[in-house]
Parts: structure tokens; C-alpha cells; sequence
């Protein structure tokens, strides 16, 4: 699993009880699992098809510091499945996981699935830690 990003929890992503709200998160996972997806078959064209099981873990607070971890699950003809893991930047705590992610990859003009071209060999899992 590779921590690529870290985002700081603020006071506008927070919800009623103080808390990070699971909207914010949902959507900082789309967004990494986008960006990771789109550098791992070098392509701009995607579209999330799917997400998963969801599940959160513990909570973030406001000043905590937050990483994305995100590795292939598997790869199909037009799709990537990836999986996200949220944790605590300090305690390495999971906030939240989110199972097969599935992006597909679509046609820029007529928004059709199309395929990708890369095998599950040849993406980029090699698992190291920034």
C-alpha cells in the first residue's frame, strides 16, 4: 500500500459533533482514487463506476493530519479497481477503508468504455511508503 498524499483536517470539515464528516472523506477518496487511477494508466479520460463497501473506523479531529493509501485491486479490460485506506498521519489509526473502487476508462468524445491498454503487470504496486 503506498501513502501518497496527506491532507489537514480544518474547521470546515467538520460535522455537528466536531468530528471529520463522512461526506468530506468520501469525497477526498474519489478524488486521490481518481488521481491515482488516472497516473496508473496515464489517461485522463475516467469516470468512478463503483464504490464499494465503506467503512469507518475511527474518527479525525480537527488539526489531524490524514493520509491516503491506495493500491490496484485488480485491473480489467476498461477498469481499475483500487482500494483506499484513510489512516492518521501521527497515531497510524484507519479512519476509513474503501473497497473496490472502480474507475473506467471512456472514450474522451463518445463516453464510452474503451480499453486502457495495461495489464496488472505492468501498474505500479511496489508497495513503498512516502
Amino acid at each position: 500500500m503506498r501513502f501518497l498524499s496527506r491532507r489537514l483536517v480544518m474547521p470546515n470539515d467538520l460535522n455537528f459533533a466536531g468530528s471529520l464528516f463522512g461526506g468530506r472523506i468520501l469525497e477526498w477518496i474519489d478524488e486521490e482514487a481518481y488521481i491515482f487511477a488516472s497516473c496508473q494508466l496515464d489517461a485522463k479520460s475516467l469516470v468512478t463506476k463503483h464504490i464499494g463497501a465503506i467503512t469507518f473506523e475511527t474518527s479525525a479531529f480537527q488539526g489531524d493530519v490524514v493520509e491516503f493509501g491506495l493500491q490496484v485491486k485488480k485491473a480489467g479490460r476498461s477498469s481499475l479497481t483500487i482500494t483506499c485506506i484513510v489512516r492518521n498521519k501521527h497515531t497510524k489509526q484507519n479512519i476509513c477503508v474503501a473497497d473496490d473502487i472502480v474507475f473506467v476508462h471512456i472514450d474522451a468524445e463518445t463516453r464510452q468504455p474503451t480499453p486502457h491498454g495495461k495489464s496488472e503487470a505492468e501498474l505500479d504496486d511496489s508497495g513503498f511508503d512516502i
